[in-house]
């Protein structure tokens, strides 16, 4: 546990990509099997359950500081986090354990099946044996909230410094349906059977912006020749991939969720696909009369769920819409272009009947960028969010890499909305308000319609946050109202009718574009002006 607590140190205190990498590939040659094989886990958001009440936790803590409960209430809502108010509040331990990482999860885990007094026995014995960095990771990981500024991409190239096996082959590796309860180190990164996990899913390669390309602008021009490139649409749906090994079928979203159980129509995808396919595209709810995608909004219902009922499978059918071809005939073609792939494709879903669960999602023809530009504006009414553009030559990247992938979204819809309530970030931004309720008119009465905590630059959150401060109506546990003087614009993908909201309508990807400080309050949009919007798009 020392030597990951010092690593979460080391990764906690800087951003610098290069010493990051650097921490990581020293821990990867040092520490033993087990210890790895979690911090990949880790790393790869594979935490522990969390197995004891944030409650139970707070209660404990509070009596072994010698505080009353609405003290430590309050120290939680100024920190923003359990598990660093518990390490700030605790007297220092009276012993030193020295024990592994993969020790420790395997008490932490072993604690779902013990009675109350004995999880209370354990934390209390690990607080008092642990200190400094050692208990505040010990109090991430029995709360489940352990994260650490490391995206998979960054491990996984620092492992491939360790080992000396190349990045892309380890992010292969550590894809799929695996746990350290069911693999080792060695079988996972040293040695894989290849026969040993069928439903392993490809990394994804994910796309730039078109915003992001040097000097673009708004445009896709700054790409080159247009020959170059194929458009398709952008898919308001769910990414996935449906894989076909070993005569059955697995189901992968892109946070490397497997899915299968959620979308059963996809279990009649080899009736029609060869054994050996592995699919790359979006999950939409598809209407078949119209023979089209369904909004997202009708996608939305069957997510999260489990077990989806009949009347769901009617009235929302999920449907593949498949545009790119990852494995063909069990042979991985991710290095071959983008182009072939395709061919490839197109010729595979050639004759798929109608009622098939997979189709080919169509490319949009172009000649010129202005003809691009005009089909883009189309997307909208084809529930779609834009279009992509891939270049004919490129490999399936892992991951995302700038320059062969982009992605050009319709511009969001906005609304200018009066700041009605404010609370504290987490994290690094536990002492910055950084969470916000957003109201429009109705008559004379603002009505609260959505929350938004991203857009903002950290000078931006800094001066909002002083301004909160100083002007605190009332506070609600950590939330506080404000008065209703503050405009932001307000950018978003989408919106739905909604019951649950009082407003009536939710908005999909909220975010503050920016902060309206020319806007008099007065100004601000109307709950008409929401409804409009809803006729109109939802």
């Amino acid at each position: 546990m020392k030597r990951f607590a010092r690593l979460f140190t080391a990764l906690d205190q800087t951003t610098k990509t290069s010493v990051k990498t650097a921490a990581l590939a020293d821990y990867f040659r040092d520490a033993p099997d087990a210890d790895r094989l979690w911090t990949i886990a880790l790393l790869s958001g594979r935490r522990p359950k969390r197995t004891v009440t944030a409650t139970r936790l707070a209660e404990w803590a509070a009596e072994i500081a010698g505080l009353p409960m609405w003290l430590f209430r309050s120290s939680y809502d100024v920190v923003g986090d359990l598990a660093e108010t518990i390490h700030l509040v605790l007297p220092d331990p009276k012993h030193t354990a020295d024990r592994s990482l993969s020790d420790w999860i395997a008490d932490i885990r072993a604690l779902s099946k013990a009675e109350e007094s004995e999880k209370r026995a354990m934390i209390e014995a690990a607080w008092d044996g642990l200190a400094g960095a050692e208990r505040f990771v010990f109090n991430k990981l029995i709360t489940g909230g352990f994260r650490v500024g490391v995206s998979q991409k960054l491990m996984t190239r620092a492992l491939a410094q360790a080992t000396g096996i190349e990045e892309a082959e380890l992010a292969h590796r550590i894809m799929g349906n695996w746990t350290p309860e069911t693999t080792s180190y060695a079988a996972l990164i040293v040695a894989p059977d290849p026969e040993a996990d069928l439903s392993r899913p490809y990394p994804f390669c994910l796309a730039h912006g078109v915003a992001d390309a040097a000097g673009s602008g708004d445009g896709p021009e700054v790409l080159g020749d247009p020959v170059d490139w194929l458009a398709e649409w952008k898919w308001d749906g769910i990414r996935g991939q449906l894989i076909l090994r070993g005569g059955t079928h697995h189901l992968w979203s892109r946070g490397e969720e497997l899915i299968t159980h959620r979308f059963p129509e996809f279990a009649r995808a080899g009736d029609f696909l060869p054994d050996g396919t592995v699919l790359d595209g979006e999950i939409l709810a598809w209407d078949g009369a119209a023979d089209q995608p369904m909004s997202f909004a009708a996608l939305q219902k069957r997510i999260g769920r489990k077990t989806v009922p009949k009347s769901l499978l009617t009235e929302a059918p999920a449907m593949l819409y498949a545009y790119d071809l990852l494995e063909d005939g069990g042979r991985d073609i991710r290095t071959t272009p983008f182009a072939a792939r395709r061919a490839r494709l197109e010729a595979l879903c050639a004759d798929l009947p109608p009622d098939a669960p997979v189709k080919l999602s169509p490319i949009a023809p172009f000649e010129t960028w202005d003809d691009l530009a005009a089909t883009r504006a189309e997307a909208r009414d084809r529930q779609s969010e834009g279009m992509m553009l891939k270049r004919r030559s490129a490999p399936y990247h892992v991951g995302r890499k700038k320059g062969d992938w982009w992605k050009w979204k319709l511009d969001p819809l906005t609304i200018d909305a009066v700041m009605v309530y404010a609370q504290a970030g987490h994290g690094r931004r536990a002492n910055l308000y950084t969470d916000f309720t957003f109201a429009v008119w109705k008559g004379n009465d603002l009505v609260p319609f959505t929350k938004a905590y991203s857009g903002l630059t950290d000078a931006e959150f800094r001066k909002i946050t002083h301004w909160v401060r100083r002007n605190t109506l009332a506070r609600f546990g950590p939330v506080r109202q404000v008065p209703a003087e503050q405009v932001f614009e307000i950018g978003f993908e989408g919106i739905q009718e909604s019951t649950r909201h009082k407003s009536g309508v939710a908005l999909r990807f909220p975010r503050m574009l920016r902060w309206r400080t020319d806007k008099p309050v007065q100004e601000a949009n109307t709950h008409d002006d929401l409804l409009e919007m809803l006729a109109q798009y939802g």
